[in-house]
């Protein structure tokens, strides 16, 4: 199942430089995850400063 970024974030962009398959993106006040290209890893989430990211 996915990630997903949650209203915690900060829009920091920590988490998107580290994605290794580019399926974060900056959305409308928060970053946003891409389902159909996460690929699980977890990367996204150990880097979140605000621990905003979690498996959906």
């Amino acid at each position: 199942m996915a990630y997903v970024i949650s209203d915690e974030c900060v829009s920091c962009g920590a988490c998107e430089g580290e994605c290794p398959v580019s399926a974060i993106s900056e959305g409308d006040g928060k970053y946003v995850i891409d389902a159909d290209t996460c690929i699980d890893c977890g990367t996204c989430a150990g880097v979140c400063p605000n621990e905003a990211i979690s498996e959906g």
